[in-house]
């Protein structure tokens, strides 16, 4: 009888380059239990497989077998991902989804052009929002805006809706212009009540311009709690938009230079108070990896980065905290609950404020929309998914709404507005501290942001 040979079908060659594709390994670890739908903001929202972690694991999967191209529907999907991470969160198998995504981004952008209108749309964002002095002198005509009145009247007027919806969304999205503009933070700032560390600061680009404030009082909170700072000067942008939105190269460089301005500060430990910046400076060892100049010093760097949370917890309070008879919803930032696994610490910190009631909310694992710019580049998904958050804030009967990154607060401010109720404050965890420290009374820190 003659004997039959079984011819294996070649393999067929990935649809990914050959640069950092992601790892077959990685997919691997996805075994499809679904775990992660309920988590996943666009299932929530639409219900379609391709728009769930479990389904753009599947088309990775299959794009590396060579067996789906990457084509404009991939890209679709990719794009549609907030990269909000929740699914880590959810996901009992321990998927690196961040890796998984982060690897897939600078592949659609290398190999699946966009339109005219898309590309350029883009190009005017990473052009202007990772530069600090770009973005202030952009705040200039949008102070004159705001503080002549005009803002108030086009937006009453409904004359904005006729702008193209991204731009219609970037209006709705704009910051309060302060009128620290243009003050800088001091390169060092001294400990008080005897030193216990030394720590570098990260200054942020929109946290900088617009939210100085923030880290004015993070700066105050260090020294009470005796942290002498350095806020190295001159710093560029961390490349959390870049990473989030497949511009490898752009990224990379911007973190060669984070690390080597922070390598001369000689510091203990980076303090960050923006989540999303915060996930990135922890991965750059991954964005760095096969970079033999850089892998190592990327690796000590991110060993060094913490959330101001954490380095407020890393020793006992020195300074007591005074009452704040106050109630506040406190809205998770996604790149510090799901990204970097900071949950409790905020809470810890903000339930050692006397008299402060902290209302927990629903769906508090559910993303706010706001996701580095995906309000800006997807603003109808954003708006609902906003809108639902602030629903479920407002049901906690707060006063205020704390968050822990910009562009959640700026999320919320729009969702507010939306809702016809711009008159309820947002802060920053850090701020309600700092109050505390100061003896600042709830009259008094309500009247400060409105």
């Amino acid at each position: 009888m003659a004997h039959l040979t079984q011819i294996a079908s070649p393999a067929k060659p990935s649809s990914f380059d050959a640069h950092n594709p992601p790892s077959k390994d990685l997919l691997a670890d996805c075994v499809h239990c679904g775990f992660c739908l309920p988590a996943c903001p666009t299932y929530v929202l639409w219900g379609e497989e391709m728009d769930s972690p479990r389904g753009r694991i599947y088309m990775m999967a299959k794009a590396s077998q060579g067996e789906a191209p990457l084509d404009r529907n991939f890209r679709l999907h990719m794009d549609n991902c907030l990269g909000c991470m929740a699914c880590m969160t959810a996901c009992p198998s321990g998927v690196q989804y961040n890796k998984l995504i982060e690897d897939t981004r600078p592949q659609v952008e290398r190999n699946i052009p966009r339109t005219a209108d898309d590309s350029a749309f883009r190009s005017l964002l990473f052009a202007t929002f990772p530069f600090a002095n770009r973005l202030r002198i952009m705040a200039l005509p949008m102070l004159v805006y705001q503080r002549t009145g005009l803002q108030k009247l086009l937006r009453a007027s409904g004359l904005l809706k006729l702008l193209p919806q991204r731009f219609a969304a970037m209006e709705a999205l704009l910051p309060t212009v302060p009128d620290s503009l243009f003050h800088k933070l001091p390169a060092v700032t001294a400990a008080t009540n005897g030193k216990r560390l030394r720590v570098g600061m990260l200054a942020g680009c929109v946290q900088q311009v617009f939210f100085q404030h923030v880290n004015e009082a993070t700066l105050r909170v260090l020294s009470a709690e005796g942290y002498e700072v350095v806020v190295p000067q001159h710093q560029s942008c961390c490349g959390a938009l870049m990473v989030h939105s497949g511009i490898e190269d752009e990224a990379r460089s911007l973190a060669r230079k984070m690390i080597a301005l922070f390598e001369k500060a000689d510091v203990d430990y980076i303090v960050i108070n923006a989540a999303g910046c915060g996930s990135t400076m922890k991965e750059y060892e991954h964005l760095l990896r096969d970079d033999p100049a850089w892998a190592a010093r990327a690796k000590a760097f991110s060993a060094k980065c913490r959330d101001i949370s954490e380095i407020l917890l890393l020793h006992p309070p020195q300074q007591t905290r005074n009452p704040l008879p106050l109630r506040v919803a406190y809205q998770d930032a996604c790149h510090l609950r799901h990204a970097q696994g900071i949950h409790a610490e905020p809470r810890s910190l903000l339930h050692g404020i006397p008299q402060l009631d902290v209302a927990e909310i629903a769906e508090a694992n559910l993303c706010c929309g706001s996701a580095g710019v995906y309000n800006l580049l997807h603003p109808a998904p954003a708006n609902e998914l906003g809108d639902r958050k602030v629903e479920n804030l407002l049901a906690a009967k707060a006063q205020a709404l704390i968050s822990a990154n910009p562009g959640c607060l700026l999320q919320l401010q729009a969702g507010l507005r939306r809702r016809g109720l711009a008159q309820i404050p947002t802060f920053h965890m850090v701020e309600l501290i700092d109050a505390s420290i100061r003896g600042l009374t709830a009259d008094e820190l309500l009247n400060r942001r409105n």
